[in-house]
């Protein structure tokens, strides 16, 4: 698997974290093929990746509840 370079993502916070700063969840949708995912609150700890196909399907998934 190959390393894919974050250090020029743009990340955004999800519309649904909340106000006082906890459960902050931030994506990245600017990188193709992938859909990295972070915690806003510990950043350095990296992301988790996931395929723009199965984080499509994860959205979709959510929505339809």
């Amino acid at each position: 698997m190959r390393a894919i370079d974050l250090s020029h993502a743009t990340w955004r916070k999800s519309s649904y974290s909340n106000s006082d700063g906890g459960a902050c969840v931030e994506v990245a949708d600017d990188i193709p093929a992938v859909v990295p995912v972070r915690d806003s609150k510990a950043p350095s700890r990296g992301a988790l990746v996931f395929g723009a196909g199965a984080w499509a399907a994860f959205v979709d998934g959510i929505k339809s509840k």
